[in-house]
């Protein structure tokens, strides 16, 4: 079996990053002063008239971008396995993750759907895809497919039909996204310095020597020394901290691995704000450099800078993580996917309806804590 790319979810991440260094360009904008001349004081001559005092000039406060998004807002952050040294290869959506700004903008709730969550997807006729009912990660390859062009599938074209899918099992309106490949996160945590994190349960790297090499492979089998993430506080390096995200052979599967990449998202969310990045648009600048092409942005039509303003004052403690728990779908004894269970389907319905700390309360296991 090929090694899969397990892509984090860490395009929560940047949407943190973007808006930090979103808030700088605003800044610019709207502090930066208007241009006009300047000149020394004059000396009038004999017969000039004296000088008048001009009559002030009131001039209305241009609004700062952004300012008509009051929210809710919702924005999809998608993670991409795009191999792309394999032609053609089609974008698979492995890890989605939807954050959820209610009205007033004053608190956030980031949660992971399922990437084998069994949902409906519809027919996309700009792809040739007729709909069909099967695991959510295929919706963005569906949607990529160009036809008559099948060397260079369309990962815009995925993230659009991936949207509407999403859209619809949620009932949430998707009012901007960003899609982030593999390539690029090990240099863009560096770049940070690093991450700490608590580690809540021992976990073994599939994929790494405890040095950062890929361990060696006969046929599906890992073999040699393994990396192993121990319980506790610790400093994680790029490569580290990808690796540990990736990790889904573990005790509780993809639900546990969708918990350490909210974990993640949330400590290197943390540590941006607790750097003052948005006051720094040098920083910000090394920190967006390192995402080169690794990023996609979709707007919906709204300038990144928008969102950026209307979010730049969100802490990271008001960030609040959700676990959405499932199980496996199966048929004739065969693995369909999963579904949610009830306790998720309607923390959908109370996000929705505006209850969602009052559901929060009354189910206490569906916050991530640690």
């Amino acid at each position: 079996m090929t090694r899969r790319r397990w892509l984090l979810g860490l395009a929560a991440l940047v949407a943190v990053v973007l808006v930090a260094g979103g808030a700088v360009v605003t800044t610019r904008l709207v502090s930066r002063p208007s241009p006009g001349p300047v000149a020394g004081p004059a000396t009038p001559s004999p017969s000039s008239p004296a000088p008048t005092t001009p009559a002030p000039v009131t001039t209305s406060p241009t609004p700062p971008p952004g300012a008509d998004l009051k929210g809710p807002l919702n924005l999809l952050l998608v993670g991409v396995d795009t191999r792309v040294s394999v032609p053609g290869w089609e974008p698979h959506a492995d890890a989605v993750l939807v954050l959820h700004v209610p009205a007033g903008l004053g608190r956030a709730y980031l949660f992971s759907l399922p990437r084998d969550l069994v949902v409906d997807i519809p027919a996309y006729p700009k792809a040739g895809y007729p709909g069909g009912r099967t695991k959510l990660t295929h919706a963005m390859s569906y949607g990529s497919r160009v036809p008559g062009d099948k060397a260079h599938p369309s990962t815009a074209q995925g993230y659009e039909l991936l949207r509407t899918t999403v859209s619809r099992y949620t009932g949430l309106r998707i009012d901007a996204g960003a899609v982030i490949t593999f390539g690029g996160f090990d240099k863009l945590v560096d770049t940070l310095g690093g991450v700490d994190l608590y580690v809540d349960q021992r976990v073994a790297s599939i994929h790494r020597r405890p040095d950062g090499r890929y361990r060696d492979r006969s046929g599906s089998t890992y073999t040699g020394p393994q990396m192993v993430y121990q319980p506790g506080n610790r400093h994680l390096t790029g490569w580290q901290a990808l690796d540990y995200a990736r990790q889904r052979y573990t005790a509780g599967g993809d639900y546990t691995r969708q918990r350490h990449q909210q974990q993640l998202i949330r400590a290197l969310a943390r540590k941006i704000l607790d750097q003052g990045l948005a006051r720094d648009p040098d920083r910000v600048e090394q920190v967006v450099a390192a995402l080169g092409r690794t990023l996609v942005y979709v707007g919906g039509g709204r300038r990144l800078v928008d969102f950026a303003y209307a979010l730049g004052g969100l802490p990271a403690e008001k960030f609040v993580l959700v676990g959405l728990p499932g199980d496996a779908v199966g048929s004739g004894g065969s693995y369909r996917g999963e579904q949610l269970l009830p306790v998720g389907r309607d923390f959908l319905a109370a996000l929705r309806g505006g209850d969602a700390d009052a559901y929060l309360a009354a189910h206490p296991s569906l916050r991530v804590r640690s």
